[in-house]
């Protein structure tokens, strides 16, 4: 295959996708319930099938462990950078520092992941994500409430079908029951139904970002500080998790699947905890914009994927 045909592979369906929901958007087939119901299906059924299978199927083993290790000090690092440079820049907004950390893996991470790397198993994408899960999950969210309400916090963990996900997966993969099940012919019928159950992931997370991205109404040069401030950290980061693999960790992580993880947005969640509405509205477009640079990027990553 060419490489001009090996990009359009990978990166018209993409495309296609956030195409069509716009397009669903501008001409109302779809609400803004009917989006977030659709984004409800995403968390709840088809990616904790996606998180399940890619835990389960993962090779642990004890330098391994040090992958989603590093990841966790990585996004402490790049919260404390975002700290760092709202107050050289004299940034006003409470929120922008915890833009430059955190990844929307899950939303957005996997969907991309498979369409790119058709051949990998999505564990190489699962084992960084499960770090900065763990950090968002811990660090971010409970900075981001400023600790006034633990219990919520502790809530959202025990409730989240992704967590469960992961620990479900985890467990599988390291004591090796999976393993087992393979062997006795049980594990094809689990692969075989979580493949089915997390098929349409791509799609429908596709579709829902589409329907909530309008380039237009995206003040970019207000925002533009905030999105060169993300990009410059992820820069920082990316730069050392690969020179911690190269050198420390013998290659052991998966570097295709590391470059998409920081060309990824940070947690939409995000504007959730604007104390006002026009910093909801700042950080809101900063994802907006966050969001369609993560798409260009991805473009150019797979040109320079499809000819190699």
């Amino acid at each position: 295959m060419s490489p001009i045909l090996s990009v359009l592979e990978t990166a018209l369906p993409v495309f296609l996708a956030l195409g069509l929901g716009m397009l669903c958007r501008r001409v109302g087939f779809l609400t803004r319930d009917g989006v977030d119901t659709l984004k409800k299906v995403v968390i709840n059924i088809t990616l904790p099938a996606v998180v399940l299978s890619a835990f389960a199927t993962a090779e642990y083993s004890t330098s391994t462990i040090a992958v989603p290790v590093l990841m966790f000090l990585l996004c402490c690092l790049g919260l404390t950078l975002g700290f760092l440079a709202v107050r050289l820049f004299r940034v006003k907004s409470r929120l922008a520092p915890f833009l430059a950390t955190g990844f929307e893996a899950g939303m957005l991470g996997y969907a991309l992941f498979t369409l790119l790397f058709r051949d990998e198993s999505a564990s190489r994408f699962a084992i960084l994500d499960l770090g900065q899960v763990l950090f968002v999950f811990t660090i971010y969210k409970a900075i981001l409430s400023g600790g006034k309400d633990k219990k919520a916090l502790l809530r959202d963990a025990l409730t989240s079908p992704i967590l469960w996900a992961i620990f479900a997966g985890v467990l599988l993969g390291a004591t090796g029951l999976f393993s087992a099940m393979e062997r006795v012919g049980i594990g094809a019928i689990f692969t075989s139904v979580t493949d089915f159950v997390s098929a349409p992931t791509g799609m429908i997370i596709l579709l829902t970002v589409g329907y909530d991205l309008v380039p237009k109404e995206i003040p970019w040069k207000q925002t533009g500080g905030l999105v060169l401030l993300r990009l410059g950290v992820m820069a920082i980061l990316l730069g050392l998790l690969l020179l911690m693999n190269r050198t420390v960790l013998g290659g052991i992580i998966h570097e295709g699947a590391a470059v998409l993880m920081f060309m990824l947005p940070p947690p939409y969640v995000l504007p959730v905890f604007a104390d006002e509405p026009a910093e909801r509205v700042q950080i809101s477009s900063a994802l907006s914009a966050l969001t369609v640079a993560t798409m260009v990027l991805y473009a150019v990553f797979s040109v320079i994927v499809g000819i190699q």
